[in-house]
Protein backbone atom coordinates (compact mmCIF):
# COMPACT_ATOMS: atom_id res chain seq x y z
CA UNK A 1 0.00 0.00 0.00
CA UNK A 2 1.28 3.47 -0.87
CA UNK A 3 0.08 6.86 0.22
CA UNK A 4 0.76 10.55 -0.05
CA UNK A 5 1.08 12.69 3.03
CA UNK A 6 0.77 16.44 3.44
CA UNK A 7 1.56 18.62 6.41
CA UNK A 8 1.43 22.39 6.68
CA UNK A 9 0.83 25.13 9.19
CA UNK A 10 -0.87 28.48 8.77
CA UNK A 11 -0.01 31.49 10.89
CA UNK A 12 -2.90 33.61 12.13
CA UNK A 13 -2.27 37.09 13.45
CA UNK A 14 -4.65 39.83 14.50
CA UNK A 15 -4.65 42.77 16.89
CA UNK A 16 -7.08 43.91 19.56
CA UNK A 17 -7.20 47.70 19.48
CA UNK A 18 -8.37 49.64 22.55
CA UNK A 19 -9.63 53.10 21.77
CA UNK A 20 -12.24 55.81 22.39
CA UNK A 21 -14.67 57.22 19.81
CA UNK A 22 -13.49 54.98 16.98
CA UNK A 23 -15.43 56.82 14.28
CA UNK A 24 -14.44 60.33 15.27
CA UNK A 25 -12.67 61.87 12.30
CA UNK A 26 -9.67 62.76 14.47
CA UNK A 27 -9.18 59.11 15.49
CA UNK A 28 -6.73 57.43 13.06
CA UNK A 29 -7.05 53.89 14.50
CA UNK A 30 -9.24 52.46 11.75
CA UNK A 31 -7.41 54.22 8.91
CA UNK A 32 -4.04 53.11 10.29
CA UNK A 33 -5.25 49.51 10.27
CA UNK A 34 -5.99 49.65 6.55
CA UNK A 35 -2.73 51.44 5.80
CA UNK A 36 -0.81 48.72 7.63
CA UNK A 37 -2.38 46.12 5.31
CA UNK A 38 -1.86 47.66 1.85
CA UNK A 39 -3.07 46.08 -1.36
CA UNK A 40 -3.31 47.06 -5.01
CA UNK A 41 -6.90 45.82 -5.44
CA UNK A 42 -10.16 47.56 -4.61
CA UNK A 43 -11.29 46.77 -1.09
CA UNK A 44 -14.81 47.25 0.19
CA UNK A 45 -16.21 47.26 3.68
CA UNK A 46 -19.78 46.31 4.57
CA UNK A 47 -21.10 47.21 8.02
CA UNK A 48 -23.67 45.23 9.99
CA UNK A 49 -25.03 47.00 13.04
CA UNK A 50 -26.82 45.69 16.12
CA UNK A 51 -30.27 47.33 16.40
CA UNK A 52 -29.76 47.99 20.10
CA UNK A 53 -26.50 49.82 19.38
CA UNK A 54 -28.14 51.82 16.60
CA UNK A 55 -30.92 52.88 18.96
CA UNK A 56 -28.47 53.86 21.72
CA UNK A 57 -26.19 55.72 19.30
CA UNK A 58 -28.50 57.44 16.76
CA UNK A 59 -25.61 59.34 15.14
CA UNK A 60 -23.47 56.25 14.59
CA UNK A 61 -24.52 55.51 11.00
CA UNK A 62 -23.80 59.07 9.86
CA UNK A 63 -20.50 59.03 11.79
CA UNK A 64 -19.40 55.89 9.94
CA UNK A 65 -20.25 57.43 6.59
CA UNK A 66 -18.45 60.67 7.42
CA UNK A 67 -15.40 58.79 8.61
CA UNK A 68 -15.06 56.76 5.42
CA UNK A 69 -15.76 59.76 3.20
CA UNK A 70 -12.44 61.15 4.45
CA UNK A 71 -10.18 58.22 3.73
CA UNK A 72 -9.32 56.39 0.53
CA UNK A 73 -8.01 53.08 1.81
CA UNK A 74 -11.28 51.18 1.46
CA UNK A 75 -14.65 51.75 -0.19
CA UNK A 76 -17.67 51.87 2.11
CA UNK A 77 -20.78 50.01 0.97
CA UNK A 78 -23.46 52.72 1.35
CA UNK A 79 -26.03 50.41 2.92
CA UNK A 80 -25.41 49.73 6.59
CA UNK A 81 -27.47 46.70 7.53
CA UNK A 82 -29.18 46.97 10.90
CA UNK A 83 -30.31 43.68 12.46
CA UNK A 84 -31.81 42.62 15.74
CA UNK A 85 -29.30 41.99 18.49
CA UNK A 86 -29.14 39.56 21.36
CA UNK A 87 -29.39 35.79 21.23
CA UNK A 88 -32.42 36.05 18.93
CA UNK A 89 -30.06 36.99 16.11
CA UNK A 90 -28.35 33.59 16.43
CA UNK A 91 -31.66 31.75 16.48
CA UNK A 92 -32.90 33.20 13.18
CA UNK A 93 -31.30 31.48 10.18
CA UNK A 94 -33.04 34.03 7.98
CA UNK A 95 -30.58 36.65 9.17
CA UNK A 96 -27.71 34.43 8.08
CA UNK A 97 -29.32 34.19 4.63
CA UNK A 98 -29.62 37.99 4.45
CA UNK A 99 -25.93 38.40 5.16
CA UNK A 100 -24.90 35.91 2.48
CA UNK A 101 -27.24 37.62 0.03
CA UNK A 102 -25.59 40.97 0.84
CA UNK A 103 -22.16 39.48 0.13
CA UNK A 104 -23.41 38.46 -3.28
CA UNK A 105 -25.29 41.71 -3.95
CA UNK A 106 -22.40 44.03 -3.11
CA UNK A 107 -19.58 41.93 -4.55
CA UNK A 108 -17.78 41.43 -1.24
CA UNK A 109 -14.76 39.27 -2.05
CA UNK A 110 -11.90 37.86 0.01
CA UNK A 111 -9.95 41.12 -0.22
CA UNK A 112 -12.86 42.97 1.34
CA UNK A 113 -14.32 43.18 4.84
CA UNK A 114 -17.53 42.58 6.73
CA UNK A 115 -17.52 44.63 9.92
CA UNK A 116 -19.92 43.86 12.74
CA UNK A 117 -20.78 46.36 15.46
CA UNK A 118 -22.68 44.89 18.39
CA UNK A 119 -22.82 42.39 21.16
CA UNK A 120 -21.37 38.90 21.05
CA UNK A 121 -24.38 37.30 19.39
CA UNK A 122 -24.29 39.65 16.39
CA UNK A 123 -20.52 39.21 16.13
CA UNK A 124 -20.94 35.42 16.17
CA UNK A 125 -23.58 35.53 13.43
CA UNK A 126 -21.70 37.92 11.14
CA UNK A 127 -18.43 36.07 11.73
CA UNK A 128 -20.06 32.81 10.68
CA UNK A 129 -21.47 34.35 7.50
CA UNK A 130 -18.09 35.89 6.69
CA UNK A 131 -16.24 32.63 7.30
CA UNK A 132 -18.39 30.54 4.95
CA UNK A 133 -18.94 33.10 2.18
CA UNK A 134 -16.33 32.63 -0.55
CA UNK A 135 -14.61 30.26 1.94
CA UNK A 136 -13.60 33.23 4.05
CA UNK A 137 -14.10 36.98 3.90
CA UNK A 138 -12.13 39.20 6.25
CA UNK A 139 -14.15 39.91 9.38
CA UNK A 140 -13.73 42.98 11.58
CA UNK A 141 -15.30 42.89 15.03
CA UNK A 142 -16.33 46.00 16.93
CA UNK A 143 -17.72 44.65 20.22
CA UNK A 144 -20.05 46.94 22.17
CA UNK A 145 -20.65 45.03 25.41
CA UNK A 146 -18.42 44.08 28.31
CA UNK A 147 -18.92 40.41 27.49
CA UNK A 148 -17.93 40.75 23.85
CA UNK A 149 -15.01 43.10 24.52
CA UNK A 150 -13.37 40.82 27.07
CA UNK A 151 -14.27 37.37 25.72
CA UNK A 152 -16.45 36.36 22.78
CA UNK A 153 -15.49 39.21 20.47
CA UNK A 154 -11.75 38.64 20.69
CA UNK A 155 -11.51 34.88 20.10
CA UNK A 156 -11.55 32.63 17.05
CA UNK A 157 -15.05 31.16 17.22
CA UNK A 158 -18.15 32.08 15.24
CA UNK A 159 -21.53 30.43 15.10
CA UNK A 160 -25.30 30.35 15.30
CA UNK A 161 -27.78 28.27 17.25
CA UNK A 162 -29.62 25.45 15.53
CA UNK A 163 -32.43 23.14 16.63
CA UNK A 164 -32.34 24.79 20.05
CA UNK A 165 -28.67 23.96 20.59
CA UNK A 166 -26.16 26.68 21.36
CA UNK A 167 -23.55 27.25 18.61
CA UNK A 168 -24.47 24.02 16.82
CA UNK A 169 -23.38 25.56 13.50
CA UNK A 170 -20.11 27.46 13.44
CA UNK A 171 -16.52 27.87 12.40
CA UNK A 172 -13.09 28.57 13.80
CA UNK A 173 -12.01 31.68 11.92
CA UNK A 174 -9.95 34.45 13.53
CA UNK A 175 -11.00 38.04 12.82
CA UNK A 176 -8.89 40.40 10.75
CA UNK A 177 -8.93 42.82 13.67
CA UNK A 178 -10.92 43.76 16.76
CA UNK A 179 -11.63 47.33 17.85
CA UNK A 180 -12.73 47.82 21.46
CA UNK A 181 -14.23 51.29 21.93
CA UNK A 182 -15.09 51.89 25.58
CA UNK A 183 -17.57 54.64 24.72
CA UNK A 184 -20.05 52.00 23.61
CA UNK A 185 -20.10 50.70 27.18
CA UNK A 186 -21.52 53.96 28.52
CA UNK A 187 -24.98 53.29 27.08
CA UNK A 188 -25.29 49.72 28.37
CA UNK A 189 -27.98 48.91 30.88
CA UNK A 190 -26.72 48.06 34.36
CA UNK A 191 -27.66 44.46 33.66
CA UNK A 192 -25.59 44.25 30.48
CA UNK A 193 -22.70 46.12 32.12
CA UNK A 194 -22.51 43.54 34.94
CA UNK A 195 -23.20 40.48 32.83
CA UNK A 196 -19.84 40.43 31.08
CA UNK A 197 -17.89 40.59 34.32
CA UNK A 198 -18.63 36.90 34.91
CA UNK A 199 -16.25 35.92 32.10
CA UNK A 200 -13.48 37.83 33.87
CA UNK A 201 -14.25 35.97 37.10
CA UNK A 202 -14.12 32.73 35.14
CA UNK A 203 -10.75 33.29 33.51
CA UNK A 204 -9.29 34.62 36.76
CA UNK A 205 -10.38 31.49 38.63
CA UNK A 206 -8.68 29.14 36.19
CA UNK A 207 -5.71 31.27 35.12
CA UNK A 208 -4.71 34.11 37.44
CA UNK A 209 -5.40 34.29 41.21
CA UNK A 210 -4.06 37.85 41.43
CA UNK A 211 -6.66 38.95 38.90
CA UNK A 212 -9.33 37.30 41.06
CA UNK A 213 -8.07 39.18 44.12
CA UNK A 214 -8.20 42.40 42.08
CA UNK A 215 -11.84 41.68 41.14
CA UNK A 216 -12.59 41.08 44.84
CA UNK A 217 -11.05 44.42 45.76
CA UNK A 218 -12.71 46.34 42.94
CA UNK A 219 -16.18 44.77 42.85
CA UNK A 220 -17.85 47.91 44.19
CA UNK A 221 -16.20 50.12 41.55
CA UNK A 222 -17.18 47.70 38.81
CA UNK A 223 -20.82 47.60 39.87
CA UNK A 224 -20.93 51.40 40.20
CA UNK A 225 -19.77 51.67 36.55
CA UNK A 226 -16.34 53.18 37.03
CA UNK A 227 -15.08 53.20 33.44
CA UNK A 228 -11.38 53.23 34.24
CA UNK A 229 -11.78 50.13 36.41
CA UNK A 230 -13.82 48.40 33.72
CA UNK A 231 -11.22 49.30 31.08
CA UNK A 232 -8.56 47.49 33.11
CA UNK A 233 -10.80 44.45 33.62
CA UNK A 234 -11.49 44.20 29.90
CA UNK A 235 -7.85 44.50 28.87
CA UNK A 236 -6.63 41.96 31.44
CA UNK A 237 -9.44 39.52 30.69
CA UNK A 238 -8.79 39.81 26.94
CA UNK A 239 -5.09 39.27 27.52
CA UNK A 240 -5.68 36.06 29.47
CA UNK A 241 -8.06 34.74 26.82
CA UNK A 242 -5.62 35.51 24.01
CA UNK A 243 -2.72 33.91 25.86
CA UNK A 244 -4.74 30.74 26.26
CA UNK A 245 -5.75 30.67 22.60
CA UNK A 246 -2.13 31.09 21.52
CA UNK A 247 -0.62 28.50 23.84
CA UNK A 248 -3.16 25.70 23.88
CA UNK A 249 -5.68 24.35 21.37
CA UNK A 250 -7.16 27.34 19.50
CA UNK A 251 -9.36 25.30 17.18
CA UNK A 252 -10.36 22.86 19.94
CA UNK A 253 -9.20 19.66 18.29
CA UNK A 254 -9.07 17.95 21.68
CA UNK A 255 -11.72 17.45 24.32
CA UNK A 256 -10.53 19.94 26.92
CA UNK A 257 -11.98 23.46 27.02
CA UNK A 258 -10.85 25.10 30.26
CA UNK A 259 -12.12 28.47 29.09
CA UNK A 260 -15.60 26.94 29.28
CA UNK A 261 -15.41 26.58 33.05
CA UNK A 262 -18.97 26.93 34.30
CA UNK A 263 -20.41 26.77 30.79
CA UNK A 264 -21.91 23.27 30.53
CA UNK A 265 -24.85 24.33 32.68
CA UNK A 266 -24.80 27.94 31.49
CA UNK A 267 -25.51 27.04 27.86
CA UNK A 268 -28.39 24.78 28.87
CA UNK A 269 -29.73 27.30 31.35
CA UNK A 270 -29.93 29.94 28.62
CA UNK A 271 -32.00 27.60 26.50
CA UNK A 272 -34.28 26.55 29.38
CA UNK A 273 -34.99 30.20 30.15
CA UNK A 274 -35.77 30.84 26.48
CA UNK A 275 -32.72 33.12 26.58
CA UNK A 276 -34.33 35.47 29.10
CA UNK A 277 -31.22 34.83 31.21
CA UNK A 278 -28.23 36.60 29.66
CA UNK A 279 -25.14 34.57 28.82
CA UNK A 280 -23.01 36.29 31.45
CA UNK A 281 -25.69 35.75 34.09
CA UNK A 282 -25.88 32.07 33.19
CA UNK A 283 -22.08 31.79 33.36
CA UNK A 284 -22.13 33.28 36.87
CA UNK A 285 -24.60 30.58 37.93
CA UNK A 286 -22.48 27.93 36.24
CA UNK A 287 -19.36 29.16 38.04
CA UNK A 288 -21.22 28.98 41.34
CA UNK A 289 -22.43 25.43 40.64
CA UNK A 290 -19.08 24.04 39.47
CA UNK A 291 -17.13 25.81 42.23
CA UNK A 292 -19.49 24.31 44.81
CA UNK A 293 -19.15 20.89 43.18
CA UNK A 294 -15.36 21.34 43.40
CA UNK A 295 -15.72 21.91 47.15
CA UNK A 296 -18.12 19.01 47.73
CA UNK A 297 -15.87 16.64 45.78
CA UNK A 298 -12.91 17.55 47.99
CA UNK A 299 -10.92 19.57 45.45
CA UNK A 300 -11.49 23.06 46.87
CA UNK A 301 -11.63 24.33 50.44
CA UNK A 302 -14.87 25.88 51.65
CA UNK A 303 -13.27 29.19 52.56
CA UNK A 304 -12.17 29.63 48.94
CA UNK A 305 -15.61 28.62 47.70
CA UNK A 306 -17.14 31.29 49.94
CA UNK A 307 -14.82 33.89 48.44
CA UNK A 308 -16.02 32.94 44.96
CA UNK A 309 -19.71 33.01 45.87
CA UNK A 310 -19.26 36.28 47.77
CA UNK A 311 -17.66 37.94 44.75
CA UNK A 312 -20.56 36.85 42.55
CA UNK A 313 -23.04 38.32 45.05
CA UNK A 314 -21.01 41.54 45.34
CA UNK A 315 -21.24 41.80 41.55
CA UNK A 316 -25.05 41.53 41.85
CA UNK A 317 -25.40 38.15 40.17
CA UNK A 318 -28.48 36.10 41.01
CA UNK A 319 -26.77 32.76 41.56
CA UNK A 320 -29.88 31.25 43.20
CA UNK A 321 -32.01 31.35 40.06
CA UNK A 322 -34.35 28.30 40.11
CA UNK A 323 -33.20 27.23 36.64
CA UNK A 324 -30.04 25.89 38.28
CA UNK A 325 -32.02 23.49 40.51
CA UNK A 326 -31.12 19.80 40.18
CA UNK A 327 -33.58 17.49 41.92
CA UNK A 328 -32.86 14.12 40.32
CA UNK A 329 -31.39 12.41 37.25
CA UNK A 330 -34.22 13.77 35.11
CA UNK A 331 -33.63 17.44 35.93
CA UNK A 332 -33.51 19.41 32.64
CA UNK A 333 -30.23 21.17 33.39
CA UNK A 334 -28.40 17.84 33.42
CA UNK A 335 -29.00 17.46 29.69
CA UNK A 336 -26.40 20.17 29.38
CA UNK A 337 -23.70 17.62 30.27
CA UNK A 338 -24.61 15.40 27.33
CA UNK A 339 -24.90 18.31 24.94
CA UNK A 340 -21.59 19.72 26.16
CA UNK A 341 -19.89 16.39 25.49
CA UNK A 342 -21.42 16.24 22.00
CA UNK A 343 -20.21 19.77 21.32
CA UNK A 344 -16.70 18.78 22.37
CA UNK A 345 -16.78 15.82 20.02
CA UNK A 346 -15.02 13.55 22.51
CA UNK A 347 -15.23 12.34 26.07
CA UNK A 348 -16.79 14.53 28.68
CA UNK A 349 -14.19 16.98 29.98
CA UNK A 350 -15.15 19.47 32.68
CA UNK A 351 -12.86 21.96 34.38
CA UNK A 352 -13.16 22.16 38.17
CA UNK A 353 -11.12 24.13 40.69
CA UNK A 354 -8.42 22.96 43.08
CA UNK A 355 -7.52 26.51 44.11
CA UNK A 356 -8.20 30.11 43.19
CA UNK A 357 -6.47 30.39 39.82
CA UNK A 358 -5.97 26.64 39.29
CA UNK A 359 -8.22 24.32 37.29
CA UNK A 360 -8.36 20.54 37.04
CA UNK A 361 -9.95 18.46 34.29
CA UNK A 362 -12.39 15.70 35.24
CA UNK A 363 -14.30 13.32 33.02
CA UNK A 364 -17.28 12.48 35.22
CA UNK A 365 -19.82 14.48 37.18
CA UNK A 366 -21.60 12.64 40.00
CA UNK A 367 -25.32 13.43 39.87
CA UNK A 368 -25.82 13.15 43.63
CA UNK A 369 -23.03 15.64 44.23
CA UNK A 370 -24.55 17.93 41.61
CA UNK A 371 -27.88 17.78 43.45
CA UNK A 372 -26.10 18.72 46.67
CA UNK A 373 -24.17 21.49 44.89
CA UNK A 374 -27.32 23.03 43.42
CA UNK A 375 -29.01 22.98 46.84
CA UNK A 376 -25.95 24.64 48.40
CA UNK A 377 -26.01 27.42 45.80
CA UNK A 378 -29.78 27.92 45.95
CA UNK A 379 -29.64 28.29 49.75
CA UNK A 380 -26.61 30.57 49.70
CA UNK A 381 -27.32 34.15 50.84
CA UNK A 382 -25.36 37.13 52.05
CA UNK A 383 -26.32 36.21 55.61
CA UNK A 384 -25.05 32.63 55.41
CA UNK A 385 -21.89 33.83 53.68
CA UNK A 386 -21.08 36.51 56.20
CA UNK A 387 -21.19 38.97 53.31
CA UNK A 388 -22.24 41.88 55.50
CA UNK A 389 -19.12 42.06 57.65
Amino acid sequence: MSFLEQSFSVKFEYKIHFTKSLFHTDNPTFTDFFKSNPTDVLRKIFFVLDQGVADAHPDLVSAIRTYFDQQQEVQLIPEILIIQGGEASKNDTGLFDRLVEAVDQYGIDRHSYIAAIGGGAVLDLVGYAAAVSHRGIKHIRIPTTVLSQNDSGIGVKNGINYKGKKNFLGTFAPPAAVFNDDQFLLTLTDRDWRSGISEAVKVALIKDPRFFYWIEDNAAKLVSRDLETMDYLIVRCAELHLNHIASADPFEMGSARPLDFGHWSAHKLEQLSNFSVLHGEAVAMGIALDSTYSFLSGLLTEDKLLRILNVLLHLSFDISNPFIQINDDESPILRGLTEFQEHLGGKLTITLLTDLGTGKEVHHMDHQLLIAASNYVLNFTSATAGLDH
